[in-house]
């Protein structure tokens, strides 16, 4: 397992954990990032990681990308 940062570009990766606070996890699931799902990074540009998650690009923070592990 790995964090999520550490992810190759292009490459789809399932969702293996969901770490931090209940009221992260939370907001993780509400976009989409749900244990047993697939991701994808598409780019990581200053710290945050745009991904690819049920048909959606996202982005969100490096501190986030750290709590999901693929």
């Amino acid at each position: 397992m790995m964090p999520l940062t550490l992810a190759e570009a292009g490459e789809e990766n399932m969702i293996r954990k969901i770490g931090g606070k209940r009221e992260v996890k939370t907001h993780l699931e509400n976009l989409g990032f749900v244990v047993g799902g697939a991701v994808t990074v598409i780019n990581a540009i200053g710290g945050n990681v745009i991904v690819n998650v049920k048909n959606s690009r996202i982005a969100v923070s490096k501190e986030m990308a750290q709590k999901i592990m693929v």
